[in-house]
């Protein structure tokens, strides 16, 4: 993110660039401040773009070997084409070759770093990953996001919301509109302000879930279940959020077990610098085989599902049942 900030400064153009990763809320904004810097705002006759997995790479290059009406460089914008992780040789040698009137910007979900055409923009131009940020930088965020505003968030409040929202900037921003409209001229943001009006992603929901059933609360993890379909969440997700949970709860009691640092988790299993604790703390209840048991389990009845041998709201029903008994 600096080396772009960097290059929009300076006015000092890659002739390629690459911006991807899991946080989209980041990778919109610079794809959009490239382009405003690259064009200014107003410009709409020099930017072209393609999206999808069914681009016509051909009228791309012809495109870009035309040149730009009135201005100094056009732009080409390729979104979410799957070129990053299926080959595309023609644009991958084409990128070496780009004529100086044009600077092409993709804008990727996920990338394979092997892949041809991301060896020939890294080499040729810039790559930026735009990954979830860690707690520190959110919260920061969050103060300069309200400050338009003029409310105010103590460091209890944004925990909590973050703790609820989960680490999404995309769905963090809609949930301060929510906020912003609730406390109205109070202009200040509570712990009981989030509580009452911050939606729980899913993936919360299950931690409360598998809570109650390490504590053989029963019928509590399966009101949370019910809760979860009323929400019109399929039981398939339900089951892999599931599973996902006891993978990283078994990854958390086995680096506690060798004392590894707090850091170190949070990196090592892709969790937020705040939610280690919990997760370690809850990684308690369970033993490393019963977690192990718990995996298998999952892949078993998912298994099952897929076969058509067991129904697939029933099978996350058993799971629950049997580890909370």
């Amino acid at each position: 993110m600096k080396t772009i900030n960097e290059h929009i400064e300076k006015q000092q153009f890659k002739p390629v660039y690459l911006l991807y990763g899991e946080e989209r809320y980041l990778v919109t904004q610079f794809r959009d401040k490239l382009r405003n810097a690259l064009l200014g705002d107003g410009d709409k006759m020099n930017v072209s773009v393609y999206e999808g997995n069914s681009i016509n790479v051909k009228e791309v290059i012809d495109m870009a070997e035309t040149l730009p009406f009135f201005a100094e460089r056009k732009i080409i914008i390729i979104e979410d084409s799957g070129m990053l992780k299926n080959s595309n040789d023609v644009m991958a040698d084409y990128i070496k070759n780009i004529p100086d009137t044009t600077v092409f910007l993709f804008v990727e979900e996920e990338v394979d770093k092997r892949n041809r055409l991301y060896k020939a923009i890294k080499d040729k131009g810039y790559v930026c990953e735009l990954n979830f940020q860690n707690e520190n930088v959110l919260k920061r965020w969050i103060k300069g996001q309200l400050a338009p505003y003029g409310v105010s968030i103590d460091d209890g409040a944004s925990e909590l919301l973050l703790e609820k929202s989960g680490v999404s900037m995309t769905r963090i921003s809609t949930e301060l509109l929510k906020l912003v409209s609730y406390v109205g001229d109070r202009k200040n943001v509570t712990r009981e302000d989030v509580s009452e009006i911050v939606t729980t992603v899913v993936t919360n929901r299950i931690f409360d879930m598998i809570t109650a059933m390490a504590a053989k609360r029963q019928k509590e993890a399966m009101d949370m279940y019910y809760d979860l379909l009323t929400l019109k969440e399929p039981p398939m997700r339900i089951l892999f959020l599931i599973a996902r949970h006891f993978n990283l709860l078994m990854q958390i009691k086995e680096m506690s077990v060798k004392y590894v640092d707090e850091a170190t988790m949070s990196k090592t299993a892709g969790l937020p610098s705040f939610l280690v604790g919990k997760y370690k703390a809850q990684s308690r209840s369970f033993s490393k085989e019963q977690l192990l048991s718990a995996v298998r389990t999952c892949v078993e009845v998912e298994e099952r599902v897929k076969t058509g041998r067991l129904e697939d709201r029933l099978g996350v029903e058993l799971i629950i049942v049997k580890y909370s008994c």
